[in-house]
């Protein structure tokens, strides 16, 4: 019999995934992984609340389930990056190091040592029969984008049991299973460490640096709390107003510390018709032929936009787009796609 480890959340969707696959004729067994060490007022780790929900649900799919404990190795290979991207003013995105370094690498091992013949989660992505990326069915719950950073020869151990179905299917279908987490709100914010108020919890690690709110023309407009704490395209949370439409960070100078801001929405400050990017990485692990056209996003929560990638300069390549786009931000990942196959990615620069 076929042997899965399916990495458990404790969310509806890895639920779901352990269910489908048992009921195909899998021999499944639950894996949690623990991240992040954090107890809440009464001294409980908070983690275990998610383990909880992963001990019912096995129990519930009459399923053998373990924890497994990767602190150590979150903290060494994402979350010290994540740290140290933020003191250079860029905005890192810790959920796709997290899947490249974490999930298939370290627990992809872990899975492989408990005589799996292959390791299975619950993102909303597919894998074709050459073992490369597609986008999910759900176009809301697509998880391409976090995965472009994954070789293709750990997709040749993974499957996505729901990625061909909707958030609505998956709910519907939890119902039917009689899952524990069938009704159970999705996780959201940083990977494995949750949603929180980002700026109190950063300035654990980095302090403050107070540091003025700058137009491009040298008009001081406020102070800001430090640069690191910014992002480009940045409404919320400036702590500016007076007359006039909402003020928008629309630049950075980390070592001046200065956050420079503008007025207005379509600032043309915020919008570009390029971008360079470098540290590449290519799912099938070699680039096109340049120049290539393509789609791409720059962000998650985006349609892909056309764009011609031109040659490599170095390890560097500039990516223009046929629309100028908005607020492109230093430290995030452009993901590149043809139709619903994700080719891979790099970081803007």
């Amino acid at each position: 019999m076929t042997k899965v480890v399916v990495g458990m959340s404790g969310g509806v969707d890895s639920s779901l995934s352990a269910a489908l696959l048992k009921e195909e004729g899998y021999e499944v067994i639950g894996l949690f992984m623990k991240n992040w060490e954090e107890v809440d007022e009464r001294g409980v780790c908070k983690s275990s609340f998610e383990y909880e929900d992963v001990i019912t649900t096995c129990q519930k799919l009459d399923i053998p389930y373990y924890s497994i404990n990767f602190v150590e190795g979150y903290r060494e290979r994402v979350f010290a990056s994540f740290l140290s991207d933020l003191k250079k003013g860029l905005t890192p995105n810790p959920d796709i190091l997290c899947n490249r370094e974490i999930k298939f690498d370290l627990f992809l091992e872990k899975a492989m040592g408990l005589g799996a013949d292959f390791l299975a989660t619950g993102h909303y992505a597919r894998l074709n029969d050459h073992k490369q990326l597609l986008k999910g069915i759900d176009p809301n719950k697509d998880q391409s984008y976090f995965l472009h950073a994954v070789k293709k020869k750990a997709f040749e151990k993974v499957l996505f049991p729901v990625g061909h179905l909707t958030k609505k299917e998956v709910r519907a279908l939890a119902q039917k299973y009689q899952l524990p987490t069938a009704a159970k709100k999705d996780s959201t914010g940083i990977c494995f460490i949750g949603k929180r108020d980002f700026k109190p919890f950063v300035s654990e690690y980095l302090g403050y640096k107070k540091g003025p709110f700058q137009t491009l023309d040298g008009k001081q407009v406020g102070y800001h709390d430090g640069a690191a704490y910014y992002t480009i395209g940045q409404r919320r949370g400036l702590g500016l107003g007076g007359e006039g439409e909402a003020w928008y960070v629309v630049g950075k100078d980390i070592v001046a510390n200065i956050v420079f801001v503008e007025r207005g929405e379509n600032h043309p400050a915020l919008f570009a018709p390029s971008l360079k990017a470098h540290q590449f990485t290519w799912i099938d692990e070699k680039p096109p032929t340049f120049p290539y056209r393509c789609q791409a996003k720059i962000r998650y929560r985006q349609d892909e936009q056309s764009c011609t990638l031109l040659p490599l300069e170095g390890e560097t390549a500039t990516v223009t787009f046929d629309t100028p786009q908005r607020a492109i931000t230093p430290g995030q990942s452009i993901v590149f796609y043809q139709g619903d196959l994700c080719l891979g990615g790099a970081i803007i620069r």
